[in-house]
């Protein structure tokens, strides 16, 4: 039962990319939410790095006509090592 549920496609509603960053030694709490992603925490460096990803992220998904939702595991990782600001 487990299986065909994991197997059922998802909307694209139900896709989001989540980011936690726990470097933040000052006690600020960061939070940044978009289109298909949000971030939490990290320190500044970390949650800037992490909204640049995203945000590529989504401008390498606008171009090719995707959604989240549209990706398989595999295509998901190659998208984010694309989108990576760091390589």
């Amino acid at each position: 039962m487990q299986n065909s549920r994991m197997r059922e496609r998802v909307t694209s509603g139900d896709v989001r990319l989540i980011g936690i960053g726990l470097d933040e030694s000052g006690g600020h709490v960061r939070v940044t939410q978009g289109k298909n992603f949000s971030l939490y925490m990290g320190s500044e460096s970390t949650h800037e790095r992490m909204q640049e990803l995203c945000i590529k992220l989504n401008e390498n998904l606008d171009r090719r006509g995707k959604t989240l939702s549209d990706l398989s595991r595999s295509e998901l990782g190659d998208l984010l090592r694309e989108s990576d600001p760091a390589s």
